[in-house]
């Protein structure tokens, strides 16, 4: 999920892992849509069982493991669901607002406090 801080120049993408059965964030990480940052949060998963990777057709997805990847929009409708209310709920996502973020330190916490606070701490 893309939103910007200060401009739409200066993207930040929300990587997250959904988990269908408990409907809920897994585990999260901020930066660019590169391969440091989906390195980042396949270390965070490693300690659960993941069954099979649903994503786009973005070439950063190649390192995950073939026979477990499927891609396209065949089970992306709830991941799709979470993204409008993660932007229903946080103004900081919304693209035509005055609640941007100034600072990556700042959108990077105040979006993962809500993530923590909603997925995490239930």
């Amino acid at each position: 999920m893309w939103s910007f801080v200060g401009n739409k120049k200066q993207q930040r993408w929300l990587w997250y892992a959904w988990k269908p059965r408990l409907k809920r964030i897994i585990a999260h990480a901020f930066g660019r849509r590169s391969k440091k940052i989906l390195r980042k949060l396949l270390k965070l998963l490693v300690g659960f069982n993941i069954a099979f990777w649903c994503t786009d057709n973005f070439s950063v997805y190649d390192m995950l493991p073939n026979e477990k990847h499927i891609t396209g929009k065949l089970y992306t409708q709830r991941i799709e669901r979470e993204n409008l209310n993660l932007r229903n709920r946080l103004k900081r996502l919304n693209r035509k607002t005055l609640g941007y973020s100034k600072s990556v330190e700042m959108h990077d916490k105040i979006i993962g406090t809500f993530i923590e606070r909603e997925h995490y701490l239930q």
